[in-house]
């Protein structure tokens, strides 16, 4: 029994002096996961893809699969039928899903702005100056159910129109998105970037609004609004805690290496189609981005009631909902890595 303990204390020592925390020592319930997304070329996703490349995941003895859905609702499909075990995915799932009674929280925040642009066509412009003007046109989003389309109707619904009284069109998340703005398959369009940056270089659109910066976001929903997340059912992170610390360790690696990386370092460390066909372009992207993502992997109190207000606004089913904002975020996974970051 001493030596068991001696042994253990040893352990700990040795993993203290490596900078490593008892949770990254402990051996994880889940090893083998699978992980959904919606986008995984977006910047929205971008810590995702760090964590992936920079081998975060395999530090912390994880064997990620990611499954690309090509849009957030997708992704939350999977999740609720049980094909992926954890999703990267917009904050707004959770809130959305506590209201049906289904316990999906976050674990760990990595944008703090939405980073979402809508942009009217140029050809348009001068007949459509703001959201009021969308009544009737076509708005391309990566996926119906989505946060580029949720984003949209709120902008419409804001502005006084109804959710309704513009078509929403998916037009994916990378070089589909580009050609349906192009081929005028759509009138307006609720993206990211890169796919937002390469359309307004290419001199295709004209912005209208742009939450990819504080100013931008408070102009639209009033505050700051957590943005993607890392989500999970409730009963996978209590089956599974080390499983769960480890993931979020990975992405709080993630969002400490992008708060000093360069956009080069980004561009290089990233697959080359996601530059679409144009690295410098991809840059600026990456510069425009850089403000979204989150500081401490936990959003504010505030910032997750101002989501809630928004879809209240956006969703009859939701305007008389009696959320506990508290279940949709499980935060002493983020503190803890955090703490051993």
């Amino acid at each position: 029994m001493f030596f068991t303990r001696r042994a253990a204390l040893a352990a700990l020592a040795v993993t203290t002096a490596l900078g490593l925390s008892p949770a990254f020592a402990q051996n994880a319930e889940k090893p083998k996961l699978t992980l959904g997304v919606g986008g995984k070329q977006l910047l929205y996703y971008l810590p995702l893809t760090v964590a992936e490349k920079k081998g975060f995941f395999k530090e912390q003895g994880l064997d990620v699969e990611i499954n690309d859905f090509g849009g957030g609702a997708k992704s939350l499909q999977a999740l609720v039928g049980g094909s992926v075990d954890v999703v990267t995915g917009a904050y707004e799932h959770t809130i959305r899903m506590q209201a049906k009674g289904q316990d999906i929280r976050a674990v760990i925040e990595l944008g703090r702005f939405p980073a979402i642009t809508i942009a009217v066509r140029k050809d348009l412009a001068d007949k459509v100056k703001s959201a009021a003007d969308f009544k009737g046109l076509k708005i391309g989003v990566t996926a119906p159910g989505s946060s580029t389309a949720l984003t949209a109707q709120y902008a419409m619904v804001k502005a006084g129109l109804k959710a309704t009284d513009a078509a929403i069109i998916g037009v994916g998340a990378g070089a589909s998105a580009v050609a349906a703005m192009k081929q005028k398959q759509v009138d307006v369009i609720s993206h990211l970037d890169p796919v937002t940056s390469k359309l307004e270089s290419d001199g295709d659109i004209v912005s209208l609004i742009d939450t990819r910066t504080e100013a931008g976001t408070k102009a639209l929903f009033g505050g700051s609004n957590p943005a993607a997340v890392l989500y999970l059912k409730n009963d996978f992170a209590e089956k599974n805690p080390v499983t769960t610390q480890k993931l979020v360790n990975a992405l709080m690696k993630s969002l400490k290496w992008l708060e000093t990386a360069k956009p080069e370092d980004v561009a290089d460390l990233v697959p080359a189609e996601y530059h679409l066909g144009d690295k410098p372009l991809y840059l600026t992207a990456v510069k425009n981005s850089q403000e979204s993502y989150s500081r401490t992997g936990i959003p504010t109190a505030d910032a997750m009631k101002s989501m809630y207000d928004s879809l209240k606004l956006l969703d009859p089913e939701l305007t008389n909902s009696n959320v506990d904002l508290t279940k949709t975020f499980i935060d002493s996974f983020a503190k803890k890595a955090a703490a051993g970051s």
